[in-house]
């Protein structure tokens, strides 16, 4: 790593990010791996487990990457500037279109800037899923798998729910029966 990061640092580098990130998480997902990367702040192969862990635990993806982050950079204080960072520019900015939208919302100008946003903020969702998908999947029955995944919850309306548990049921059966063939 190239240098402590200090707590306004953090913060500001997660307030561009939460500032400027329209689509939610995960369009920030390729941000905070680009500022990560390009400080130097997190080892090049720890910046994908980032995304696992803010995805795996409960609550608002963009939080979980800003406490990881900031948590891993300078504790339980970094990740406190790291949260405040990602999330008070969404505030302030929601707030503000809150009080003046209502008056602006019918604005034919407004209407055209949304529609020239939605195609952005798709793509940038897509940049972390295509990245995940090339580190992850190493071996042809992997993108089976993901393939298979994406088919079933886009076209067959499955929960991803179901999808992560019957993943998780298989791969403890499959480890269980190989330990056991290796104890013979």
């Amino acid at each position: 790593m190239k240098q402590k990061a200090s707590l306004w640092q953090i913060f500001s580098v997660f307030a561009g990010i939460g500032a400027f990130t329209i689509g939610g998480g995960y369009a920030m997902i390729p941000l905070v791996e680009d500022a990560m990367r390009r400080r130097g702040w997190i080892p090049e192969d720890e910046i994908p487990d980032i995304t696992v862990l803010a995805q795996s635990a409960p609550g608002i993806l963009a939080v979980n990457m800003a406490i990881y982050s900031g948590y891993r950079l300078r504790g339980l204080p970094g990740a406190i500037a790291a949260t405040l960072g990602a999330v008070l520019p969404s505030f302030v900015i929601i707030l503000l279109i809150a009080m003046v939208f209502s008056g602006i919302r019918e604005n034919p100008i407004v209407e055209r800037i949304f529609r020239g946003v939605r195609p952005v903020a798709v793509g940038l969702i897509l940049i972390p899923a295509v990245n995940m998908a090339r580190k992850g999947c190493r071996r042809w029955w992997q993108w089976l798998l993901c393939a298979a995944s994406l088919a079933a919850i886009a076209l067959l309306k499955v929960s991803p729910i179901y999808i992560i548990l019957v993943t998780i049921v298989v791969a403890v059966a499959l480890i269980l029966a190989k330990e056991a063939r290796e104890r013979k």
